[in-house]
């Protein structure tokens, strides 16, 4: 390619497959970000099934639109991280307690184990996991509505 990015394909299984720049393919490989709040388009690693790095992407946008689009559902895929836009309510102000809550991918409830379990990663960025591991992304804390910020202040 003259992108210098290696070719980049999904087989007959679903698997994406990288060939590189000496014609070998590599099936099964999977995307992972360097930085995947921070700069989530940005630093690409691209692993073959042992873990081994194959191919970097400094920038998902200087890619060509298939190989782009490609490396954003396998990404998509791998990292299930919906972003919490609102709490409704919660069982308790103790620990465990069940939290009914809106997402970008539609309403839930979750269990939160502990405080412990929610982490500020920067001003007013923040995640929250559930008792089964899911991760939960609250991206602003100061744009949620009030009812939702004086919730997450109980655990904060």
């Amino acid at each position: 390619m003259s992108t210098g990015f290696p070719d980049l394909r999904r087989d007959a299984f679903g698997r994406l497959v990288l060939t590189d720049a000496q014609g070998h393919e590599h099936a099964g490989v999977v995307a992972v970000r360097a930085f995947p709040i921070a700069a989530p388009d940005e630093g690409v690693s691209v692993l073959d099934e042992g873990g081994h790095e194959l191919a970097w992407v400094p920038r998902l946008a200087e890619l060509p639109e298939p190989q782009r689009t490609l490396l954003a559902e396998a990404l998509e895929q791998r990292e299930f991280m919906p972003v919490l836009k609102r709490l409704r309510s919660v069982s308790s102000f103790g620990t465990p307690s069940t939290w009914d809550v809106e997402t970008d991918c539609g309403d839930t409830r979750f269990v939160l184990k502990g405080e412990e379990d929610i982490r500020r990663l920067g001003p007013g960025l923040l995640i929250v996991n559930d008792a089964h591991g899911v991760q939960y992304l609250i991206r602003d804390l100061n744009s949620m509505d009030r009812a939702s910020r004086r919730l997450l202040d109980r655990f904060l």
